[in-house]
């Protein structure tokens, strides 16, 4: 293999330590300096000498690169500056794990297109995310208008390989644009309302997030004009292409908060001036933004079946398409992607007002409705496939409100829902992210020194890894995710750390798949729970009332026992005491595996983090403890209440009277490490502590079952197992 000779490496940028050095090719590439810097970075964390490495770009297969070696030195080829600057960051890997001299030559290429992050995003009080009452999202305000914030927050998405950031957010034009036909819509400065402004009352549809109210008494928490918010967003949007990032805006559509009042703007009036409004926005959003990849859409929320005699699909053409084909008539080259969400609307209407859309229009699809930690083959999307354009495809959103809290780490199951997922002849790329918390910086953990607090992204960043590289490369060995632990925590036994890590996982899948509820709102199993407006604290009564996930093989309570009484076969079927079993299976072997490490002596490095994860191992076992004296409790209810055997309801009772103490033992490891009381936007206020006395009340609940107050309609089982939910 012939190398560049030294000559050579006055025509490109070079990082330099000792005798050694990182070259790259063109000396200009954002991308290619970073990646250079990491090598460094690494070589310099485990006091090794910088490896001689060689960065350059071959047009080929975007994302892709080849690695060539020539002993000890080491040739990185990207199909683009994105594929070089992954195929740099497997070598800063490699050197601070210690496996540069076994670091394979050969080709990779993305299994994914796109991996994405999706960022429910709280810019203003009066430009709201669909999320703002909420503890995290209005701790975060002032972090989304930080370069900080976001330079570290692009250089995790890189170093894990996402590359798509989109940003959600009901109406962000007043604060990203100015729009010549509409002065005074333009907001200057950041402004965030006071705490006693927010509570779990909310519309969940989003046309209460900002009320008038909120101005009374607001902080500004940041003084910028709306140039210069312009220039912010323009310099994030470099930094997100200086990462291989692309950036895309999310709307839902037809809310005005920011806007209603001026120019006489009002949603209660859907007319031609707020169709005007609406196209002179997003026209001005694309010229303003070079580098803005696409926008999302949604043709759901709070738009009616007709909006000034339209439908939605044409008020959207009218408004984002036609907006979009404006801006793009000086610049007809420049590659624009709209994504449409299928909420409330269908391919037929779509493809019909859509036909004339200058671009890439793709789709997006809730993969897993809220709960990516359920299944790893959701089946919610199998009708569709059925039906799908040959000549499209689509975006999977991968919802997880499921954990805001805990470190998660399962490489098994994640491997497993990114090898499951359609095809690239039907997905374009995928989009993680929760509605119901904020992933910016973590506010929820109690302080642990002074300083801003990390990343979401950095304090679990085991899980984003996971997910990220994982779906670059599906398959990444479990045997190369212990090297990376075995490297961040020296001295610790890691096939036991990861074996604990992840029974621990698992145990909301498990929990999930058996006690199912669609949306956010609906089940939050962090603290069994939905928004008190559903049915709050979820009861004994609940699990024997309740449904399963659609299209898995676990059956409810009520169905469990009308087999039981009819004598028909189980075979096939996960019955509830074997989900029960496997909770208590999962949290034993969490339980065992983190007392095990805990007793050890702590790390050289990460010692704190150390004892943080295996707090949160230890929380999900006692939850997984929990949840299964739980089932098994209701099983025994349903069972009384068909019988009237008392011996089933003592032994109901006295499980419950188990899991109340499991309640205790999660409820303390969990106030352990994070605050209390924490208002969340889907459901509500949170105090751990607190809910000990609605897990309490299961056992009077228990003590005063009515037998045949249960009933089943085997018929009706698969509707209310829909995905609707509970």
């Amino acid at each position: 293999m012939k190398l560049l000779s030294p000559a050579s490496y006055l025509l490109l940028g070079t990082l330099t330590v000792g005798h050694a050095a990182v070259s790259f090719s063109p000396a200009d590439s954002a991308p290619l300096r970073f990646a250079a810097a990491e090598i460094e970075r690494a070589a310099r964390t485990v006091k090794q000498p910088v490896p001689e490495v060689t960065l350059s770009v071959q047009a080929g297969t975007a994302q892709s690169y080849r690695i060539e070696r020539d002993g000890a030195k080491v040739r990185i080829i990207g199909g683009d500056a994105a594929g070089a600057m992954y195929g740099a960051l497997d070598v800063a890997e490699s050197v601070r794990i210690g496996a540069l001299v076994t670091l394979a030559a050969g080709e990779r290429k993305p299994h994914i297109e796109f991996r994405g992050i999706k960022f429910n995003i709280p810019l203003d009080v009066r430009t709201p995310s669909y999320s703002d009452n909420a503890s995290a999202f209005q701790a975060n305000i002032p972090e989304m208008w930080s370069r900080a914030f976001w330079g570290e927050f692009l250089d995790e998405m890189a170093r894990h390989r996402f590359n798509v950031l989109s940003l959600w957010n009901l109406h962000p034009f007043p604060s990203i644009v100015k729009v010549p036909e509409y002065p005074d819509v333009a907001l200057n400065d950041v402004l965030r309302a006071r705490p006693e402004h927010f509570d779990e009352k909310f519309s969940f549809k989003g046309d209460d997030m900002f009320k008038p109210a909120m101005l009374e008494g607001a902080e500004v928490v940041k003084r910028l004009s709306i140039d210069e918010k312009i220039a912010f967003w323009r310099e994030v949007m470099q930094m997100a292409q200086d990462r291989g990032v692309a950036v895309y805006w999310f709307t839902w559509n037809t809310f005005l908060h920011g806007a209603e009042g001026k120019h006489g703007l009002a949603r209660a009036e859907e007319d031609e001036n707020m169709i005007r409004y609406f196209r002179a926005s997003v026209r001005e959003t694309v010229k303003t933004y070079p580098l803005l990849a696409g926008m999302g859409i949604t043709a759901g929320e709070v738009m009616g079946d007709k909006m000034a005699g339209r439908t939605k699909e044409q008020w959207l053409w009218q408004t984002y398409g036609e907006g979009i084909r404006d801006a793009l008539k000086d610049t007809p080259a420049r590659p624009f992607r709209l994504i449409h969400r299928f909420h409330e609307t269908g391919i037929e209407e779509i493809r019909t007002e859509w036909k004339d859309y200058p671009g890439v229009l793709d789709y997006s699809y809730k993969y897993a409705v809220a709960h990516m930690y359920a299944s790893t083959r959701p089946k919610f999307i199998d009708p569709l496939l059925k039906v799908f354009p040959k000549d499209q495809r689509t975006w999977l959103t991968v919802r997880n409100d499921d954990i805001y809290s805990f470190r998660w780490a399962d490489p098994a199951f994640a491997r497993a829902v990114i090898r499951q997922m359609p095809g690239n002849d039907v997905v374009r790329g995928f989009y993680m992210g929760p509605d119901g918390y904020c992933w910016g910086r973590d506010y929820i953990s109690t302080p642990d020194g002074e300083g801003p607090p990390p990343l979401v992204m950095q304090k679990q960043w085991f899980s984003f890894m996971l997910w990220g590289r994982l779906s670059y490369d599906p398959t990444l060995t479990d045997a190369h995710f212990q090297q990376v632990l075995a490297a961040h925590f020296p001295g610790v036994p890691v096939n036991p750390l990861l074996t604990a890590w992840g029974a621990a996982s698992r145990v909301f899948p498990e929990i999930t798949r058996f006690h199912w509820g669609s949306i956010d709102l609906l089940w939050f199993p962090e603290a069994n729970l939905s928004h008190p407006s559903r049915k709050g604290f979820y009861s004994v009564r609940n699990y024997v009332e309740g449904s399963t996930m659609p299209g898995e093989k676990n059956i409810s309570i009520r169905e469990w026992r009308d087999r039981l009484q009819k004598k028909i076969s189980l075979d096939g079927a996960v019955t509830p005491p074997q989900v029960a079993a496997n909770l208590r299976r999962h949290a034993d072997e969490a339980l065992a595996g983190a007392t095990a490490i805990a007793g050890r002596e702590a790390p050289t490095a990460n010692a704190r983090e150390l004892t943080a994860t295996l707090g949160d191992i230890t929380a999900f076992a006692h939850i997984g403890h929990y949840y299964a004296a739980k089932i098994e409790a209701a099983c025994e209810l349903a069972l009384f209440d068909s019988t009237s055997k008392p011996e089933h309801q003592q032994a109901a009772i006295a499980k419950l009277e188990e899991a109340l103490g499991h309640w205790r033992t999660y409820a303390a490891a969990y106030t352990k490490q994070y605050r209390q009381p924490l208002l969340y936007n889907r459901v509500g206020w949170i105090d751990m502590v607190k809910l000990t006395e609605k897990a309490a009340a299961d056992i009077t609940i228990a003590r005063e079952w009515q037998p045949g107050s249960v009933k089943f309609n085997p018929a009706g089982a698969k509707k209310s197992g829909s995905i609707y939910g509970l």
